[in-house]
């Protein structure tokens, strides 16, 4: 094997037994001393191939005099993986050397700054600024731009700048550190300035200010750059829909995804998942259908990430069905995403039972479950009730797979308790936790409390929580719906006034609902308009049938004001989620599942009303609340009426 043909193979060497192959043909030809065969062979096990970086170093360990080549190789692969720090120790063997085969240029001082910036350790890259002026290569164009990025990402700001002013002729590359690292350190003033000073803009400069106003939340701004781009590629039209996605501009992604096809462009992976993800967010079911379908025509299905979110979005618009099909048709293996998404999604529905089974199924195909799995499979136990179940996969996350519990474990716990109506154990559980419990911890014993009405408990679990956050308005809800639960009006009034004295608001609720590939969405008391007012006047019809037909008597039992029962019940009746049913009932053709996504916890008139609508109308209803999903036909809820 001569050396042309040794380096021919090598770049088709896509696996670490391929790459063996090849080294053993090395020692039999003797091409394996060849410092250019040899320092390409590391390169290969360092760079291209996965998991093969500790190859490359037993490799590198085992050749006499390493050039600084090599050495570079060993820390660039280093500084991308899961251990950077073993970049400098990497270092300070080549400095111990000191051959003058091995003396350290700029690759090497980029490649570690790189190291530094990855595990965040401004100590280390000042260490290596001041090495890299020991050897007269501080000011060179490609450690100068590594310095900005490493000192941006270990936020020290200005310590970017002053490398950026100090270079001579910054290029580009230097100028798109500089706009980067202020957007990490939250300066968009001088992002604004520094990329208005820049003598030359690619495509990389407007992209980075579309991606830093998107992570500011400054969803005006990113619009505007994104207008005034003359050139959009993939990662400029990928950026805007993750932008508007995650600042919940659910319209404006499925609108800006259709330009990108109106345009011929193909879209990645990035925009695919922002898309699809926008969908589980809305709740829109239909568009990501037709996403889906675009999926398996242009050849994407074999992606990981995309099949991942298509799984997280089916489940999250109500179809479990479909999301369990995209994981049996996972054409690789599936990934522990893939298994804890369907988790999360048979969680969500209070599927606990198939969670379980699908856990032995994960641990049967030899993907080990982390703690984000443990959290969907406890909270699935929680929402269906299996307090057994439940005990034992905590257990089994502690002892088998020696996962310490975090405060979200703990928090399904106390959840699974409280839902069981076993509040005094919820609440010793809480007092026994070997961590301090959060809010969170004890706003959801507070739920618990609302839920099974118990006002005793209840204020005591009110004065822990506010210690620790006194103006949150859900709490004074909660409490509130406790009293007036029980009666106690004059205790309703002191905790409404306690939160008008405190400026603390109640959240607005709302709901959503895909009409035609729109979405409509819907607050109660909201000016009205022709869509609301459409809204209205089919839900007035649909009440007035289920008094008549379904016996239909509101619940009136958690309204938080000592009014007449007449005003309660009108109150109840224009609740977001039964406008947007009505909406949909008014607008999609029978037959046709009704999908609601809610913001807040779905109360029970409601829950009643959608029960008798599904079963006067001889309709399915699927509302997903902020606690779980409900799927209304012929009467029942899939919940059981426990959630």
């Amino acid at each position: 094997m001569n050396q042309q043909r040794c380096l021919y193979l090598l770049n088709y060497c896509k696996t670490l037994k391929a790459v063996n192959h090849i080294h053993a043909c090395l020692l039999k030809t003797g091409l394996f001393s060849d410092p250019f065969i040899f320092g390409k062979l590391i390169l290969h096990c360092s760079v291209t191939i996965s998991d093969s970086l500790d190859y490359a170093t037993r490799l590198f360990l085992h050749y006499p005099n390493p050039d600084v080549f090599m050495y570079n190789t060993i820390i660039r692969g280093f500084s991308e993986s899961q251990r950077p720090q073993n970049s400098i120790t990497t270092y300070i063997e080549m400095r111990r050397e000191s051959s003058l085969f091995a003396a350290p240029d700029s690759f090497t001082f980029a490649f570690l700054l790189k190291a530094a910036a990855n595990y965040g350790s401004l100590r280390t890259g000042k260490q290596l600024h001041c090495q890299a002026l020991v050897h007269g290569l501080a000011g060179h164009l490609f450690v100068g731009t590594t310095l900005i990025s490493m000192y941006g990402e270990c936020g020290r700001v200005e310590f970017s700048m002053k490398v950026f002013d100090e270079m001579r002729e910054p290029n580009v590359v230097a100028w798109n550190a500089a706009v980067s690292a202020c957007f990490r350190g939250g300066d968009l003033e001088s992002c604004e300035r520094l990329f208005d000073r820049m003598p030359f803009k690619d495509s990389t400069s407007w992209n980075l200010m579309l991606a830093g106003y998107a992570k500011a939340g400054e969803v005006e701004m990113a619009r505007k750059v994104f207008s005034e781009m003359e050139v959009k590629d993939d990662v400029s039209w990928s950026s805007m829909i993750t932008a508007l996605a995650q600042n919940g501009c659910f319209d404006e992604v499925f609108g800006v995804f259709m330009d990108l096809r109106r345009l011929g462009m193909r879209p990645n992976e990035v925009s695919l998942t922002g898309v699809l993800s926008a969908c589980a967010q809305a709740g829109a079911f239909e568009f990501g259908r037709v996403v889906h379908g675009f999926v398996e025509k242009s050849g994407f299905s074999w992606i990981i990430s995309v099949n991942n979110t298509l799984i997280d979005m089916y489940s999250k618009c109500g179809n479990l069905d479909m999301a369990r099909l995209v994981l049996k048709k996972m054409p690789q293996k599936k990934s522990i995403v893939s298994w804890t998404s369907m988790l999360a999604g048979l969680a969500m529905h209070g599927h606990g039972e198939e969670a379980i089974q699908l856990l032995h199924e994960m641990e049967e195909s030899g993907i080990k479950p982390d703690r984000i799995t443990f959290i969907s499979v406890l909270y699935a136990c929680s929402h269906a009730g299996l307090i057994e179940q439940g005990h034992e996969c905590f257990w089994k996350m502690k002892n088998v797979y020696n996962i310490e519990p975090s405060i979200e474990h703990y928090g399904c716990m106390v959840d699974l308790y409280g839902r069981a109506g076993e509040l005094r154990k919820a609440y010793e559980f809480v007092c026994q936790m070997p961590i301090p419990p959060n809010d969170i911890i004890w706003r959801t014993l507070l739920g618990a409390c609302s839920m099974h009405g118990n006002v005793e408990l209840a204020e005591q679990v009110k004065e822990r929580l506010s210690e620790l956050d006194p103006t949150d308005s859900g709490d004074h809800v909660l409490l509130s719906n406790v009293y007036a639960i029980a009666g106690k009006w004059n205790n309703v009034e002191t905790v409404r006034r306690s939160m008008t004295y405190q400026r603390i608001k109640k959240i607005a609720g709302w709901s959503m609902i895909e009409v035609d590939k729109i979405m409509y969405t819907f607050v109660a008391g909201e000016k009205q308009n022709d869509i609301t007012k459409e809204a209205y006047n089919k839900l007035r019809e649909i009440m007035l049938r289920l008094r008549v037909e379904g016996g239909y008597v509101a619940e009136v039992g958690r309204v938080l004001h000592d009014i007449e029962d007449e005003e309660k019940e009108d109150s109840v009746t224009k609740h977001s989620e039964k406008l947007a049913v009505a909406f949909g009932m008014a607008r999609l053709c029978k037959g046709r599942v009704i999908r609601i996504v809610k913001n807040l916890r779905i109360c029970r008139d409601c829950h009643t009303v959608m029960k008798l609508i599904s079963k006067v109308y001889e309709s399915e209803i699927v509302v997903r609340d902020r606690s779980r999903f409900h799927n209304f036909k012929d009467g029942s809820c899939s919940c059981r009426n426990y959630w």
